[in-house]
């Protein structure tokens, strides 16, 4: 592990109490050890977050992108999703 830093966070009532109930229950044993364990749940997330976008959704868009003929993508969404989820969509707008 890197050097420690140490932060002053402000809190509202119901974070501090879920913290303080953790670490009441042995579950961590101190405050900054679940702030830890949460900032690194967080990372993992917002990593696989980054995984889907850079592999699911930019492909999905550079497929898009590549096809010519639009109307044929359309027609594709129309029959996976249904017509009346477009309609639904637009009527929203």
């Amino acid at each position: 592990m890197s050097a420690i830093q140490k932060r002053t966070v402000s809190l509202p009532q119901e974070h501090a109490a879920f913290i303080d109930r953790l670490v009441k229950t042995g579950a961590y044993g101190s405050a900054s050890e679940v702030v830890r364990a949460g900032l690194r749940a967080l990372q993992e997330r917002d990593a696989a977050v980054e995984r889907w976008l850079r592999d699911e959704v930019a492909k999905t868009c550079d497929k898009i992108a590549a096809d010519p003929d639009r109307s044929s993508w359309r027609m594709r969404f129309n029959s996976a999703f249904g017509r009346a989820t477009l309609s639904a969509s637009a009527a929203e707008q």
